[in-house]
This record gives C-alpha cells, sequence and structure tokens, in this order.
C-alpha cells in the first residue's frame, strides 16, 4: 500500500499534463524512496539566449553610410544609415532589444541599388542547445514583409539545415508549391512543410508588420482551437512519427529571398525604398531534456538542463557512471498523467544485467574494460547493447528498442546526397543546392539532371539580356548578334567585321563586367 508523504523535494502540486515535478518523496510499506515522474521545463523567451548572425558579409546597412526611403514617401529619401553614429545604425542586436515608449529599433539591410542583383539576407538563430517550441515563432518586418522568404531549421547545430516553412505573394512562383493555411492541414500532416501567401502580399507597412510560424495552429489540430486538450497533444507527440521532432530545433535561419514591394512592380528609378527591416524576432519554448529534468538554467555562456532520474549531459541525454545497468531511454509523456521517467538505473553484476533487446543472443565479456557487451546484433542495430543504429540506417521513432524493425534504411540518394548515412531524423546530408529528406529534389533557383545545378538564367532574376529566351533555367537562347551566358556580349565586340569597320569603344571592359556580374548572379542564386 502507497502512502502520500508529508515530505515533497517539490511542493508544487501536479498538474494534469503539465509534467512539472521530476521526483517526490514518498512512504511505503518497504519504507521511504523516491518515487520518479516524467518532467519538462517552463517554457520561456528564448530569444534572451541567443546568438544572432547576418550574412553575407556587408549586408547590414551603414558601412559605407547611404540614404534610403519608404514606400509611403517613397521619393523623399532624407533617413540616413551610418553604422560609425550609434543613432543612425541598425545593427543585428536590435532585433532582440527592449523598445522603449513604443520607439521601433531595428536591423536594416542594403538597399536594392545592386538590382537586378538579388537582394539576400540570412538571420540565423543559435542556442547550442535542443529547444522545444511552445509558441509561434513572430517576426515584426518595419517598413514592409518580405515577398518571398524562406523558414529553415537545424536540429545539429547548424550542421545540415532543412525547409520549415516558405513564405511568398505567390507561392506558384516562387517555390512551385500550391498556397496552404496550417489550420487545413489534418493529424496525419501536422508536420507538414507547407507555402502560405498569409505573411507576404502588400497591405501597407504601418498595417501588417507580422510573420509567422504558426506553432498554436499545429498543437491546435490535436489539442482544439482553445488547447484544452492538451492530453491528447501529449499523446500525439509520443506517438506521432517524428511530431515531437517537428517542434525541436537548435537553430532557425530566415533566408529573405525578395524584400517588400509596395504592391507594384520594381520600379528601377528609386531602388533605395527596397531593403529588410526587421525590429523584432520572439521565440518560445523551452529547453529539452529528454523529460529527465524539470529546471533549465544558462551557464558558461549556454542553456545546460538540471538532470534528474539519474541522468546526465546537456540535454539528460545519458545515464550517469554507476547507474549504465540498462541503456538510456527518454521519458515519456505515457500513460497520462505522470508519463513514465525511464530513470537510469544502478549498475548490477556484470554478466547479470546485458541487456541485448532481443538483437542477439550471445554476450561477451571485454576483461580490460570490465563491461559485458552483446556480440553479433541483428536487425541492423550496433553498440554494447544493441541499441543503435548501424550506418546507413536510422532509429524508428514508432517502434521500441525490442522491435525487429527499430532501425530503418536512411536511402539518400545516391547523387543527391553526401554519402548513404542520415541523422536521427532520417534526413540525408545533400550536396549543394539538393534538398528534400532523402536530397531527391532540389532548392528553388535549382534544376535536376543527374544531381542539382543552379539556375543559368529565369524569369525574373536572372534575366536573359538584349531579346534572349531562357530555356529550361538552363541556358539563354541568344538572337543573332549577342553571345554570352546572358547574352550580354555583342558578337561585333570580338569579331570587328561585325561592325561595319567601327570599332566598339571599350567593348572588351564591358564585356568583362557583364561576364563578372553574369558569375555573381549565379552565386548569390545558390545563397
Amino acid at each position: 500500500m502507497l502512502y502520500l508523504a508529508a515530505l515533497l523535494v517539490h511542493c508544487i502540486p501536479l498538474a494534469m499534463g503539465q509534467y512539472d515535478i521530476c521526483k517526490s518523496w514518498v512512504t511505503t510499506d518497504d519504507g521511504p524512496s523516491w518515487e520518479f515522474y516524467a518532467c519538462q521545463p517552463k517554457a520561456m523567451r528564448m530569444k534572451d539566449y541567443v546568438t544572432v548572425r547576418v550574412d553575407p558579409a556587408g549586408i547590414t546597412c551603414g558601412d559605407p553610410p547611404e540614404r534610403f526611403c519608404t514606400h509611403e514617401n517613397p521619393y523623399l529619401c532624407s533617413d540616413e544609415c551610418d553604422a560609425s553614429n550609434p543613432d543612425l545604425a541598425h545593427p543585428p542586436k536590435l532585433m532582440f532589444d527592449s523598445e522603449d515608449e513604443g520607439l521601433a529599433t531595428y536591423w536594416q539591410s542594403v538597399t536594392w541599388r545592386r538590382y537586378p542583383e538579388p537582394l539576400l539576407a540570412n538571420i540565423t538563430l543559435s542556442w547550442n542547445k535542443s529547444i522545444e517550441l511552445t509558441d509561434d515563432i513572430v517576426i515584426t518586418f518595419e517598413y514592409g514583409r518580405p515577398t518571398i522568404m524562406m523558414l529553415e531549421k537545424s536540429l545539429d547545430n547548424g550542421r545540415t539545415w532543412h525547409p520549415y516553412q516558405y513564405y511568398a505573394d505567390d507561392c506558384m512562383e516562387a517555390f512551385s508549391m500550391p498556397a496552404r493555411r496550417v489550420r487545413d492541414l489534418s493529424t496525419t500532416s501536422a508536420n507538414r512543410v507547407l507555402c502560405t501567401e498569409e505573411y507576404s502580399r502588400w497591405a501597407g507597412s504601418k498595417k501588417e508588420k507580422t510573420v509567422r510560424f504558426e506553432v498554436r495552429d499545429r498543437f491546435a489540430i490535436f489539442a482544439g482551437p482553445d488547447l484544452k486538450n492538451m492530453d491528447n497533444l501529449y499523446t500525439r507527440l509520443e506517438s506521432a512519427k517524428g511530431l515531437k521532432d517537428f517542434f525541436t530545433v537548435t537553430d532557425l535561419r530566415m533566408r529573405l529571398l525578395r524584400p517588400a514591394l509596395g504592391g507594384t512592380y520594381v520600379q528601377r528609378e528609386n531602388l533605395y525604398k527596397y531593403f529588410y527591416a526587421v525590429s523584432n524576432i520572439e521565440v518560445t519554448g523551452r529547453c529539452k531534456c529528454n523529460l529527465h529534468a524539470n529546471l533549465c538554467t544558462f551557464k558558461e555562456g549556454s542553456l545546460q538542463c538540471e538532470c534528474e532520474h539519474n541522468t546526465t549531459g546537456q540535454d539528460c541525454g545519458k545515464c550517469k557512471k554507476n547507474f549504465r545497468s540498462r541503456s538510456w531511454r527518454a521519458g515519456s509523456y505515457l500513460p497520462l498523467p505522470n508519463g513514465s521517467p525511464n530513470a537510469c538505473a544502478a549498475a548490477g553484476s556484470a554478466f547479470g544485467n546485458c541487456e541485448c533487446y532481443g538483437h542477439s543472443n550471445r554476450c561477451s565479456y571485454i576483461d580490460f574494460l570490465n563491461v559485458v557487451t552483446c556480440v553479433s546484433c541483428k536487425h541492423n542495430t550496433r553498440g554494447q547493447h544493441c541499441q543503435h543504429c548501424r550506418l546507413g540506417f536510422y532509429r524508428n521513432s514508432s517502434a521500441e528498442l525490442d522491435d525487429e524493425n527499430v532501425c530503418i534504411e536512411c536511402n539518400c540518394n545516391q547523387i543527391g546526397s553526401m554519402h548513404d548515412r542520415c541523422n536521427e531524423t532520417g534526413y540525408c546530408e545533400c550536396r549543394e543546392g539538393a534538398t528534400g529528406p532523402k536530397c531527391d529534389d532540389c532548392l528553388p533557383n535549382y534544376y535536376w539532371r543527374q544531381g542539382c545545378f543552379p539556375n543559368v538564367c529565369d524569369d525574373e532574376l536572372l534575366l536573359c539580356q538584349n531579346g534572349g529566351t531562357c530555356y529550361q533555367n538552363q541556358r539563354c537562347i541568344c538572337p543573332v548578334g549577342f553571345k554570352g551566358v546572358l547574352c550580354q556580349q555583342s558578337r561585333c565586340e570580338v569579331d570587328k567585321k561585325d561592325c561595319d569597320g567601327a570599332p566598339a569603344a571599350g567593348g572588351s571592359l564591358a564585356a568583362v563586367a557583364l561576364g563578372v556580374l553574369a558569375l555573381q548572379l549565379r552565386g548569390w542564386v545558390e545563397l
């Protein structure tokens, strides 16, 4: 018979489905002992702990100083950005500062003075720690939202990146994807990557400023519109394949691909009104501690879980020394309401506690290491306890460790991927220009031809000049009298006989300049 004890280390009551207590001291007929629960830290503002990087170099305005104007007053260009003047500078840190008395402070890019060269900027947020999103990501733009942008995520501290959501005023034109809304997704597609037009169309800079990644709407698919049925959400997070990882990130990256145009086409006579300006980025989440900690603190420049259940590590991702009698496991939200702590247990005798999860029938004692290890692991497993997957396979999150199908083959595309190995979520490491879980697709502005190659030309940013036409984004078909990658070079500049004897002054210099520009354009698209 179990009696509740009066002595509790954590005296806050255990709320239904909140998982905010890791353990309590209880008394049984066998005496007092700890009772463990699955637990997790509270949600907090993650921007307070972020490191931000903006690239490419020189994309932040002010060096050298330059004028800019707004869509409201497109020809009154009296504003100035000057990195050497604190009152006129717009560095990246202003995306995360406190704005006093409603005065907006913001990071700002250079203007689109080099049009038609694409104005591209990346904003990368890094935590050096796995975090789980608990609310919408909200990005506030001053002077208009981008007409095209992407949000990407990383699960491995920026080594590999995966699309999170696409944004465009015309999704089909920008990304060859139909526009969709999160609220239209179903329980089987809640982690689908989609393109939305909701945050990109021009509505006036003073009216609509925010761009969202709708976490709450995806939660609502399971928990209801008011998020009252959290038990169902936690159940689905535990059971639906890939759903928990979908809301987990170590890094976020915003790829700004085309600035606000003011509801019109690009007006080349005034390019100083086209730029990016971000005043605030809100990211709300909790430290991922694998349900083994209810506290997360900022130590030595990074977030650290205060691990319970005899676990250790930045994410409580392994058992403490002398508590490794069985393989480490993350805690589980199930069964409700307290979940399963899956605590690490103290080691026993060497041979008596060897666990191979049904993937091996033999164990071997390694004398000089004083450990017992499984021999000849089957079902594509490996490791001391056959608890890991062989290279070229990844863990089936919907299967238990003793399932014969616990390891799934990566099936990386041999052409689009760097190798046949993938990460813990099944994503392969893609070659330049390739994307998708198996690297069998191409990023926007790339085309597939036994691999992904950057577009030579298109209908918007890499225009064929002098009346040339773009053929399948692979080459420009030039009219008579012109040649070059973008048909930018007159043939008479090379063969003076075609010029009626009149030499083209400065022709060779112009050809070189245009050739360099074409190469630069190709390099920008690869970003």
